[in-house]
């Protein structure tokens, strides 16, 4: 009886300050969001051991953070779909701002056939979200021994010929949330797309105008796939090339759809407009 009472207690208590404080609501939120992450990460495992290292064991942890999300006033539309590459595999290029980017991974991964991620070795080491990475096919890479990396960059590039899987990264390397400009590009995702011979796939996120300070309110997002861009007359001597093309792909593609979602809401520099 006494746990029931505390309970009732806490969740009162969560539920005025929800409403009374928009620091509280932005704490509760983003533990919320944790708490989701991990819980529909890991719940699934057993059902992950049948298919170990199936790209399609991450569907039913991107389903709960859809809805969850999606609860919260979060609404999520994508475009570009035509422009998916399809009959190979490619490296998909995404802008990178805040946590919340992993929503952004919840609905590419069920429309892109084959997808991984790659993370810091360690991270497999944090059980149990460790085990449900590698059993979604997330490729673990050693970022401290630069000769170990390289080798798995090459053995990376020879999965997503085999698989013609698609990698996703963010090329910014770091989150870049509220700023004008994407950050200069990381080159290790290039030297993936041009040691597997694939593709660039840029996909551009508008900027979360709801997420600044201790603010986080319900907002609008849309993901944009872009046209691929071919690597064919890219090598490693012109590789800051097509780090530049790419770059000037992402910096445009972000800015029109940031544009154009904030048009879509009656918003002008983040505010309503009058």
């Amino acid at each position: 009886m006494g746990f029931v009472v505390w309970t009732l207690a806490i969740v009162a208590l969560l539920a005025i300050l929800w409403t009374v404080s928009t620091v509280a609501k932005w704490f509760i939120k983003w533990t919320l969001f944790i708490i989701v992450c991990l819980f529909s990460a890991c719940l699934p495992i057993p059902i992950m051991l049948l298919k170990p290292k199936d790209p399609r064991n991450a569907l039913l942890p991107a389903a709960g953070l859809r809805i969850f999300c999606d609860l919260i006033g979060i609404k999520v539309r994508v475009e570009g779909i035509e422009n998916i590459v399809r009959g190979t595999g490619s490296v998909v290029l995404i802008n990178h701002q805040s946590q919340l980017d992993l929503l952004v991974l919840a609905h590419l991964w069920p429309i892109m056939d084959n997808c991984t991620v790659i993370a810091k070795k360690e991270v497999f080491y944090l059980q149990p979200f460790g085990l449900a990475s590698w059993l979604w096919g997330t490729i673990f890479i050693n970022r401290v021994k630069s000769k170990d990396a390289q080798d798995t960059v090459n053995q990376t590039g020879e999965i997503i010929r085999q698989r013609k899987a698609r990698v996703l990264i963010f090329p910014e390397g770091t989150r870049n949330l509220g700023k004008p400009t994407l950050l200069p590009f990381k080159k290790g995702g290039f030297h993936l797309a041009l040691a597997s011979k694939v593709p660039l796939q840029p996909v551009a996120v508008s900027r979360y105008k709801f997420l600044k300070g201790y603010s986080f309110e319900g907002g609008n997002v849309v993901i944009k796939i872009l046209p691929q861009i071919s690597t064919e007359r890219y090598g490693k001597d012109n590789i800051q090339e097509l780090i530049d093309e790419s770059y000037k792909v992402m910096s445009e593609g972000v800015d029109s759809v940031s544009a154009e979602n904030n048009r879509a809401n009656g918003l002008s520099n983040g505010k309503k407009a009058d």
